[in-house]
């Protein structure tokens, strides 16, 4: 099976497990009905382009603000530049997000990663992004903006899936986000339970708190809480000095296990991980092969963790960046990767993304 066709069908099983999810919520079917034939509609607008040799991925990460009302350690956005305290003048305005959203959703993409910095920030964003309910948007926040407006914003909009963060119980969160952080997102859980809406939890896995959040206790808890989506995203040490973060290769394949062992354990839960599910679909998925990041500044980058952008989405249209020689050499470059050692791929292979970009 060619990776366009391991992509759709991963993206069935994420809207099977949704329909699992709100089987029993009137609002949540009535989600569903409204929301499942827009995106198989995106699904057969992809699978036009396949046939005419051109490859769609089904996601798309924005990261929409450069700004953070956190200090999280080793947060890859504030190690990159992309997010600083007073954030940049370059930033995309709503109406040039807005245009990149209609543009992702012409050429058929499902799903749209909002990030930051704290995406929350971008309340213009996130309501630009608003009438766009043929695609579905996780929003990565870190939870402490999510007020009762924007609740029953995303309560009236169920295409629009808060995905908050947490690095395992108190002592983990705290220890990284800040001191209250866990309790205040717990709270935030809480709220999003009472009515009955999908959230994330989205786990950045270290080697300090691997044992901590593929415990039992753990997961059973925020499944008790209500979460219906858990990310697993290993550590990528982009912060100098904190290599000793990263997984072995014995706990990647403790985490991957983990993963597999959860997802037949909780069928109503979408579980996701990378890279490792990655590895499971024939390696790397950035630089337009499944995704691509763009930047708070519209800066085409293949990956979060790899923010090297040839081009920009002000100037270059989605399609043209897709098709470009750079893209197309990152992919070649990930695909020459033997094994999958934890991690990501182009992050290991940073002096080479760099030739390429310079080429």
């Amino acid at each position: 099976m060619n990776i366009h066709s391991l992509l759709n069908e991963g993206a069935r099983d994420i809207m099977k497990t949704l329909g699992r999810f709100y089987l029993n919520n009137p609002r949540g079917v009535a989600f569903l009905a409204s929301t499942l034939p827009q995106i198989k509609n995106g699904m057969q607008k992809r699978d036009i382009s396949e046939h005419s040799g051109l490859h769609i991925p089904p996601f798309l990460i924005a990261s929409i603000a450069s700004e953070c009302n956190l200090f999280c350690a080793g947060c890859y956005a504030r190690c990159c530049g992309a997010c600083t305290e007073r954030g940049h003048q370059a930033d995309l305005s709503a109406g040039e997000w807005s245009s990149v959203f209609k543009e992702a959703s012409s050429l058929g993409v499902s799903f749209v990663l909002l990030a930051g910095g704290e995406p929350l920030l971008r309340r213009d964003v996130i309501e630009a992004a608003v009438p766009y309910d043929d695609m579905i948007f996780p929003i990565f926040t870190n939870g402490l903006l999510l007020d009762g407006d924007y609740i029953d914003l995303f309560h009236q909009h169920r295409h629009m899936i808060p995905v908050l963060s947490i690095e395992g119980g108190k002592a983990e969160t705290d220890a990284r986000r800040g001191d209250g952080v866990y309790d205040r997102v717990t709270s935030v859980m809480k709220r999003l339970k009472q009515k009955k809406m999908l959230f994330g939890a989205s786990i950045t896995v270290t080697s300090n708190n691997i044992e901590a959040v593929i415990s039992d206790g753990f997961i059973g808890d925020l499944h008790e809480r209500g979460c219906g989506l858990l990310i697993f995203t290993e550590y990528v040490p982009l912060e100098k000095d904190t290599e000793a973060l990263m997984l072995s290769v014995a706990e990647v394949n403790r985490l991957n296990d983990a993963v597999t062992a959860l997802k037949g354990r909780f069928t109503n839960t979408i579980i996701l991980s990378f890279p490792g599910d990655e590895a499971k679909i024939g390696g790397c998925l950035a630089s337009g092969r499944g995704f691509f990041h763009i930047n708070p500044s519209g800066g085409a980058e293949p990956c979060p963790f790899s923010p090297y952008a040839k081009y920009n989405v002000k100037e270059t249209p989605m399609l043209e960046i897709l098709q470009s020689q750079y893209f197309a050499k990152l992919q070649a470059l990930a695909a020459s990767e033997e094994s999958h050692e934890g991690g990501c791929v182009l992050f290991r292979k940073d002096e080479e993304v760099r030739a390429i970009l310079g080429a």
